[in-house]
């Protein structure tokens, strides 16, 4: 059984050894790989999991959106979004999943998020509209530097969110960041932080990203993209293989490889 991530840059990635460590648990002979692909080799790589070379994949930047629209059957929710973030081959097709949905919601129970407050969702592609999707149960603020993009995101979810542009004043809640921002060491705007009643940080880089540092100092409950990108890799790696593996087993996979690379020096980031 052969894997594999899907994407550019994917050197940093910590799927491979989390996947690896499922395999591993599973007793399951195979390998997942990192590819770092252009759209051209993208391509070649979808062609692999039609012809059963490769047994499916993960797609990451900045291909989602090509995947979704390569497939021959998506799920439901990957329509809504419009991204696909996890291939197999079914029935002969090609078809397409979105579990960043799956993440979310993993982060928010790992994270002890709170349910009773409005969320307020930084970016608009499809970061974002699997954030929509996984909290559409309560008020919903999305907070774009393209308000168009973002209308018409929410237009293609079916959820009732409100448009907010960049850098207005934003309501109590708990905060998605579903931007880069954070990822290279930048911190989120003090008016964002103010209001935080919790914070999902999708961005995960060398460390604590400062917005999940400064709100954890202050007793507010976070979940960072560690904790994401675990909740995403136990559905995808059930999608492809039948198997349930705990989240543990993707957990401390991505630990024992964070601890490799400290010692090696070898810097991260997601």
């Amino acid at each position: 059984m052969r894997l594999a991530l899907l994407g550019s840059p994917v050197a940093h990635s910590l799927s491979p050894a989390m996947h690896r460590a499922a395999i591993a648990h599973a007793n399951l002979t195979g390998d997942y790989e990192a590819r770092d692909v252009d759209h051209a080799a993208f391509g070649a790589s979808l062609g692999e999991i039609r012809n059963r070379i490769l047994a499916g994949a993960n797609v990451t930047m900045p291909h989602k959106q090509t995947a979704y629209e390569s497939c021959d059957r998506s799920s439901g929710r990957a329509m809504r979004v419009g991204a696909v973030n996890t291939l197999v081959l079914k029935d002969g097709e090609l078809y397409g999943d979105n579990t960043d949905i799956d993440g979310v919601r993993a982060a928010w129970a790992t994270g002890n998020l709170p349910d009773e407050w409005p969320v307020v969702i930084l970016g608009a592609g499809g970061a974002a509209g699997a954030a929509l999707l996984a909290t559409r149960d309560r008020p919903q603020y999305v907070v774009a530097r393209r308000p168009q993009q973002a209308g018409a995101l929410i237009e293609r979810i079916g959820v009732d969110a409100t448009v907010m542009s960049w850098g207005t004043r934003i309501p109590p809640g708990v905060i998605v960041n579903a931007t880069s921002l954070g990822m290279r060491g930048e911190t989120l705007p003090g008016h964002v932080l103010e209001g935080a009643r919790g914070l999902l940080d999708m961005a995960y880089g060398e460390g604590t990203t400062p917005a999940v540092a400064t709100l954890r100092d202050r007793g507010i409950p976070v979940a960072d993209g560690l904790d994401m990108l675990v909740g995403q890799a136990v559905r995808s790696f059930a999608i492809w293989t039948g198997t349930e593996v705990e989240s543990s087993v993707f957990r401390r996979g991505a630990a024992e490889e964070l601890l490799k690379r400290s010692q090696s020096g070898t810097r991260v980031v997601e």
